[in-house]
């Protein structure tokens, strides 16, 4: 039932928060597009058209033209639980993004986010 309730959050809203989260820690919203292309495989424009649209968070993960095949190299523990361990593969999907902006906003450098 909680993810239920994450999955129906807007995109906009969480990207908001994703970004304002980046940028004050001195990084920025280009930084949080380019994990989010790099993540999901969406267009600059496509991100930029979500970004102002309805469309519910799990919604956003399920339509992603690419998910990339690097994210399964994302570890650690994101809100108390280690990505790796999440069952639901929806919302795994969606604590590898809280997890590139945790890196992001901890200072990491693009590289090492990306898994490059």
């Amino acid at each position: 039932m909680e993810n239920e309730k994450v999955y129906q959050m807007k995109f906009a809203k969480i990207y908001e928060l994703l970004v304002n989260k980046a940028v004050r820690k001195d990084r920025t919203k280009e930084e949080v597009d380019e994990i989010i292309r790099w993540l999901t495989g969406y267009k600059q424009e496509e991100l930029d058209q979500m970004a102002v649209s309805k469309i519910g968070y799990g919604e956003f993960f399920q339509n992603a033209p690419e998910l990339n095949e690097n994210r399964k190299k994302i570890k650690g523990v994101i809100c108390g639980v280690r990505v790796k361990e999440i069952e639901e593969p929806l919302m795994q999907e969606i604590r590898y993004l809280d997890k590139l902006v945790d890196e992001l906003a901890k200072g990491k450098r693009m590289e090492k986010i990306l898994r490059a």
